[in-house]
């Protein structure tokens, strides 16, 4: 049993440690990727590709944080339908 239990820790830590990759490092590396492009690469080129990795580092940003508004929204929908489910059989809101 207490092996089972161990490797749900684990599968939950590999999974924060993936989400925390996904949110934080992996846009970091491709913003320092694109300044590191513009900073070393002396030609025209290498400017435009490193402004649009920079670009893309901080649009891959903004779509994770998006995404967890979003999720954070879909759980105050659920507390606010168990309210409401509450307040129906009681005729109480919670918390009053």
């Amino acid at each position: 049993m207490s092996e089972i239990v161990d490797s749900r820790s684990q599968a939950r830590g590999g999974t924060r440690a993936l989400l925390i990759f996904v949110r934080f490092v992996l846009p970091a590396l491709i913003v320092l990727s694109g300044i590191l492009l513009a900073v070393i690469g002396h030609r025209e080129s290498a400017y435009e590709v490193g402004a649009l990795l920079i670009s893309a580092g901080v649009s891959v940003a903004l779509l994770n944080l998006l995404y967890r508004v979003g999720v954070r929204g879909d759980k105050d929908r659920g507390r606010e339908e168990a309210a409401r489910e509450h307040y129906d059989r009681t005729g109480q809101w919670p918390g009053e």
